[in-house]
Order: C-alpha cells, then sequence, then structure tokens
C-alpha cells in the first residue's frame, strides 16, 4: 500500500463536551491541545467531502476513552459531524514513536483506523497510525492524552486523506487548509482563451506552515500553468493565508488532470490539490466563406445611410444578422468600394465603440472608383465604423464572410476552416489564354491540389486584377453557383490596372479535368476585360494538419516609410525594404501570418509593389499595381520569417509604403504537427484551368 506523510491540524476536547464559537487558530494554545484535521488531498470525497480543522473553538468534541487503549472522537458542527475511531492492534498497547499498519477493525496485525461523518462511512480501510504522545490513568489504565498523524484510503481509492488526531496532548500541529480542494477549470478550448482558477491555503494549525517552491505533477501536468504564487518560499503564520492560481494551456483535446503539489514542513511533506479540466476543439479563428451580399450602399440608402459620407464624418453599419453574419462572429471580410469621391483621401474601417485607430483601410484618389479586402473585428452590438477623412465620398460594403469568435454557436455553423498559405501561383492570365473577357460574361476557373487535398478546400484566397478594361465596371467574383451575385470585388475605372484580393468561397467541379473534384469558382466582368487571378492562400475545412487560425488585432500601423516606421524613405526602382514586427507587442510569438492593409503612397512612375516572407524568394505576382501619382491600397497576407520579418519590393520608380495590421493568423496547436517549417503548409497548385460559365 502506497502511503503519503501528511498532517492536517484536527484537535478534541476531554472526555465530555466543550462548546465553542468557529475561529481560525491564531497562536498555539496555553493548554492541552485537541484537534482533528483532516486533508483530503487527492483522496475522493469518502468519507470526508473537504478538507477542514475540527478543534474546541469551532465544534462541539468530544473524546471516550475505552479499555485496550482504545479512543473514539468525535467533532460536531451544526448537524455534520467527523468521528474517529482508534485502537492498537489486538492484546497490545500504543507506543510512542511507532507506526502501525491500520484497517477497519483491529486484528492482531492491524491497529484500527475509521473514519466516518455523516451518511458516509467505509467498508475497506488501507490506514497507518504513527503515535506520537501516548499517557494512561495509573488507576484504570485508560487513554488520558493521545497524539497521532494518519494516512488513510477508502477502498479502492487511490489517493490518500492525511491529518492529525490530538487529545489532552502537548504536540503542536500543522494544518493548510485548501479552498477550494479541488479545482475543476469547466470546459475549453484547445488554442483559446482557457480559464483560471485560484486555491486559497490557510494556516490553521499551531505551528507556522513553512512552504517550498509549488509544482504541477501527473500525467496532464503540462496541460496546466501556475500563473500567480504568493505561498512559495513563504512562512505563514497560523490564521494567515496565501494564493496561488493556476490557467489551462489547453493544447490537447480531451479529459485533463494533474495535481497542485505545495512542499511544506509537515510530516507528509506536501499538499495536494487535484485539477482537472475538459479540452475541445472550438471554432474561434475558423474562417467561413459566404456568398458575397451588399450590407451597404450610401447611394440608394441601403444599410442606414444615404448619401455621400462627408469629411471627417463616422457612420456605423450593422453587420452581425445580415449577409449570414452569426451572433458569435469574432470579425468579417468585406469588400469596400469608394466611388465617386471628391477629394483624394482615406477610409479607415474599425470595429464600433472603440477610438478610431492610426490606420487606414482604403485610399483613394479624387474621382477614383475602387475598392479593397478589409478585416475587420466587430465592434459594440455587431456593428463597423466607417470613417471618411477628406471631401465626400460613396461607400458600397459587400460582406464575403467571416472568422468565428469565442462565443460563436457551434451547433448553428458547424466546423468552419484553417487557412494554409501559398505561394503565389497564377492561375488565370487572359492575356496569354482566350483573349479578352467579353462585358456580361463569366469565367469559370480551378484550381487542383490533388486527389487527397483537393476535396477540402473551402474558399480560396485569390489576387483578382482587372487589365484595361474598355469601360468603368466591375468585377465579382463568387463560387459560380447561382446566379452572380449583387456585389463587386474589383472596381474599376477605363484603361486601369487594378487588382483586389478576395476570399472567394468555391464550389466542387467533378467534370473540370484531373480526374477527381477540384475547387472552382466564377469571375464576372461587366465590360470588356482582361481577367489576372493569383492563389496566394487555403482555406479548407479545418480537418488538414498544421491548418492556421485568426486573430484579431486593433488596426496598427507597422510601416510608413515617411516617418521612419519599419524603414525610412522612399523605395527606389527595384528596391526591397524589410520590416520587423519582432518588438509589436500586437503581433503575438506564434504568428506566422499577417492580415495587412499596403498602401503605395504617391509613386513617381507606374510601378508594381510585391509584400512577402522574409527569406523567401520574391513572387512573381504582385500585391499593388499602382500607376503614377496615386496613393491606393490593397490587402496583403506576408507570412512573417524569423526574425519576424517581411519584405517589401518597389519595381519602379519611387515611393513610399504604408502597411497596417489588422490580423494575424497562428498554427492552431490542436492541429500543429511541428513538421512544417514557418509560413509553410500542406497544400501547393498542381494544376489549373478555365472554361466559360455555362
Amino acid at each position: 500500500m502506497r502511503m503519503f506523510r501528511a498532517l492536517l491540524g484536527v484537535t478534541v476536547a476531554l472526555t465530555g463536551t466543550a462548546v465553542g464559537l468557529p475561529s481560525s487558530a491564531s497562536a498555539a494554545p496555553a493548554g492541552p491541545i485537541t484537534a482533528i484535521t483532516a486533508d483530503r488531498g487527492d483522496h475522493g470525497a469518502t468519507p470526508v467531502p473537504t478538507s477542514d480543522v475540527w478543534t474546541p473553538d469551532n465544534s462541539v468534541v468530544t473524546a471516550t476513552p475505552s479499555a485496550g487503549d482504545a479512543l473514539r472522537l468525535k467533532a460536531a458542527r451544526g448537524d455534520q459531524f467527523i468521528q474517529v475511531d482508534v485502537a492498537p492492534p489486538t492484546g497490545s498497547q500504543w507506543t510512542a514513536g511507532q507506526m502501525y499498519l491500520a484497517a477497519r477493525f483491529a486484528d492482531a496485525e492491524n491497529a484500527r483506523l475509521d473514519i466516518t461523518t455523516l451518511g458516509a462511512g467505509c467498508n475497506t480501510v488501507n490506514a497507518a497510525v504513527t503515535v506520537l504522545e501516548i499517557a494512561r490513568d495509573p488507576g484504570t489504565g485508560q487513554l488520558t492524552t493521545f497524539a497521532a498523524a494518519y494516512e488513510f484510503q477508502c477502498g479502492t481509492d487511490q489517493g490518500v486523506l492525511s491529518g492529525d488526531l490530538r487529545w489532552n496532548s502537548t504536540e503542536d500541529y500543522l494544518a493548510a487548509v485548501p479552498e477550494p480542494g479541488r479545482l475543476d477549470l469547466g470546459h475549453v478550448e484547445v488554442g483559446g482563451a482557457g480559464a483560471s482558477r485560484t486555491v486559497t491555503f490557510t494556516s490553521r494549525g499551531t505551528l507556522p506552515e513553512v512552504f517550498g517552491t509549488v509544482g504541477v505533477l501527473g500525467p496532464g501536468a503540462a496541460q496546466f500553468a501556475v500563473t500567480a504564487d504568493t505561498c512559495s518560499g513563504r512562512t505563514v503564520a497560523p490564521g494567515g493565508s496565501c494564493a496561488i492560481t493556476v490557467a489551462t494551456r489547453a493544447t490537447l483535446t480531451g479529459s485533463h488532470a494533474a495535481n497542485l503539489q505545495l512542499p511544506d514542513n509537515s510530516a507528509r511533506g506536501v499538499r495536494l490539490v487535484p485539477m482537472s479540466y475538459g479540452a475541445a476543439y472550438g471554432v474561434t479563428g475558423m474562417y467561413y466563406p459566404l456568398p458575397p451580399q451588399r450590407l451597404m450602399d450610401t447611394r440608394s440608402g441601403l444599410g442606414g445611410h444615404q448619401g455621400k459620407i462627408g469629411a471627417r464624418q463616422t457612420v456605423e453599419l450593422l453587420v452581425q444578422g445580415r449577409g449570414g453574419v452569426p451572433a458569435g462572429a469574432g470579425s468579417v471580410v468585406l469588400n469596400v468600394t469608394v466611388a465617386n469621391p471628391t477629394a483624394a483621401g482615406f477610409l479607415n474601417v474599425h470595429p464600433s465603440g472603440g477610438a478610431r485607430p492610426n490606420a487606414s483601410s482604403v485610399n483613394f484618389p479624387a474621382g477614383w472608383l475602387g475598392s479593397n479586402n478589409v478585416t475587420v473585428q466587430l465592434g459594440t452590438g455587431g456593428r463597423i465604423s466607417i470613417y471618411n477623412h477628406s471631401g465626400s465620398t460613396d461607400v458600397v460594403v459587400d460582406v464575403v464572410g467571416f472568422y468565428a469568435g469565442d462565443h460563436l454557436d457551434l451547433a448553428t455553423v458547424g466546423i468552419g476552416g484553417n487557412y494554409a498559405p501559398l505561394t503565389p501561383t497564377r492561375v488565370f492570365d487572359s492575356r496569354k489564354i482566350g483573349g479578352v473577357v467579353p462585358a456580361g460574361s463569366a469565367v469559370r476557373l480551378w484550381a487542383d491540389f490533388g486527389p487527397e487535398l483537393s476535396g477540402h478546400v473551402r474558399g480560396l484566397v485569390l489576387n483578382v486584377t482587372a487589365v484595361k478594361p474598355e469601360r468603368a465596371g466591375f468585377l465579382t467574383v463568387w463560387s459560380g453557383e447561382g446566379a452572380v451575385p449583387t456585389a463587386s470585388t474589383v472596381n474599376h475605372g477605363a484603361g486601369t490596372v487594378v487588382p483586389n484580393l478576395t476570399i472567394a468561397r468555391t464550389a466542387p467541379c467533378a467534370d473540370c479535368g484531373p480526374g477527381h473534384a477540384v475547387p472552382s469558382f466564377a469571375v464576372y466582368t461587366k465590360q470588356n476585360a482582361h481577367i489576372v487571378v493569383d492563389v496566394v492562400g487555403v482555406m479548407d475545412d479545418g480537418k488538414v494538419p498544421d491548418g492556421m487560425r485568426f486573430r484579431p488585432v486593433w488596426p496598427t500601423r507597422v510601416l510608413d516609410s515617411r516617418t521612419g516606421i519599419g524603414f525610412s524613405g522612399a523605395l527606389g526602382p527595384n528596391t526591397s525594404g524589410s520590416v520587423s514586427v519582432y518588438e509589436r507587442e500586437e503581433v503575438p510569438r506564434d504568428t506566422e501570418t499577417l492580415v495587412t492593409n499596403v498602401t503605395a503612397v504617391s509613386p513617381t512612375a507606374d510601378t508594381v509593389l510585391t509584400v512577402w516572407q522574409m527569406g523567401l524568394v520574391k513572387p512573381t505576382a504582385s500585391n499593388l499595381n499602382p500607376a503614377a501619382g496615386q496613393t491606393v491600397s490593397n490587402a496583403a497576407f506576408p507570412g512573417i520569417g524569423l526574425p519576424y520579418r517581411f519584405e517589401v519590393h518597389n519595381h519602379a520608380g519611387s515611393t513610399h509604403v504604408v502597411a497596417d495590421v489588422v490580423g494575424t493568423f497562428h498554427r492552431h496547436p490542436g492541429t500543429s504537427t511541428g513538421e512544417l517549417p514557418r509560413g509553410t503548409s500542406r497544400y501547393a497548385v498542381v494544376g489549373s484551368g478555365s472554361r466559360a460559365l455555362r
């Protein structure tokens, strides 16, 4: 039988009864000590439901000695009681300084130790009693003084209940009573916010508790963390207390259990507090693609605001509950279009209810028609705020998807998708295949990721470019299912080259060519135009290892070459600049990809900007195609290789560059295998194709 040394102070009065008021011991009593202590530790709830100390100060205590060195100690408090029966092995007497194995009833080899409380006892007892002090009446031979430490197991319970027994004793005792005696941290989400609980240890013996260094041991120890500690290395006088806070780590699913272990100067040498919680995969940070749907158009009054948004004016837009965005969505992915602004300026789209951040979402010149992909956290009441800095402009907002918040109802929406980065890959260029796409028509495009992975793709992160369209108009990207949505993806003027990032919902195409179903999508053009499409990432079904989850960030500027943030000075022709986010507190250390808005500020020539992860080869695809003198922006998802940097390259002329971070992607700990380098994924385009949409 495995025994652990432990002592909890418990005292009992002389034969008869004593009545007292509840109190905590603050100093060693002047007279004889009577007490019962019980430290549940890792023992079950039977027979003692909670750790406690019973003394004449807080209980009615009786002691009944009988023949054969037997003793019954009983402490009553209200309608509750604890009763302890002890006796030496049959035919013997107690000897001070000796340890006795014990059972429920004494026999020739075992002493008796039986503990009962109201409605609870044990049929099978494995125990030990160590006698510390003994005295007897010379006339009757019955006990007059008794002091012992005990360890007790009820039935097959493998934990240990331990404590001290004192009656008319001169032996002091230690007691450190934990509250609560067990920590149940509930149910948490793997990789989520987690949970924490605090346990307070109160010294309720007659001697000071001297604590060592707290630790966590047991099969689930790695799933717990001590986050606050006022106990380790302290001496706590009787009546004093200290506290330890424990939090969940939650890197694995399942039920996790361990013991909080606080070494002390008791006979057992340690105080144990069992801890447990359950962890499961949640959906926080997962992506849910939606059919594009219009939420706001100031030209028609859709969304609640009629007419242009004026200079330094902020308009709130309700998003939650519209366009398929449910309660519990954390952030949304929007396509925000500016139409006919009266002056050069920018929009700032941010969560409602907070101060406006120093960041921009859409940058534009006067008279511009264009759009940008904007990811924004939902604010108060599921709303966002749209601020216009200069002049006045019409604004159109379409929603294309959302990221789950930590209160999303999984039963309602199901499992979402994880993000996987790709080496930017061109899947369509009408300048090389098919020629100009006619006005009013659409093409179906597909990308093949192989037979094992293609079926897991639910959305694609695309950079879609309209190249020199004949007239002002727009492109719309959608799954290809059903009619063309009344929403736009790329808005353009005549003769321009305009890119925009989007996350397109896909539909499986069984007859596109590879012999297995592949993810497909469609692009509609309002005007005759060349179309170029690059795939830069995947949103999957959440079932492929090493997927990434999204975390929103309050919009934060990490690059402004005009003021020396990130790097200083305009980028010259064929020049790159490196931006570090290592010391940015908004970017957690597990971040592998940033969600940014990148702006070219007044380039001196028509140029191309490319943003990518430091340490990788510069992609051939572009992120921005600004004309000379324009200030325009586009969303980008650059990886950040060690040491937490990304690169920006300018092709021609010189230009200042601004970048704002609105979110990050991290490899979800519940699905991470540790096999892939930072910024890489299991996905790669192995084939692509196009055809007219029937």
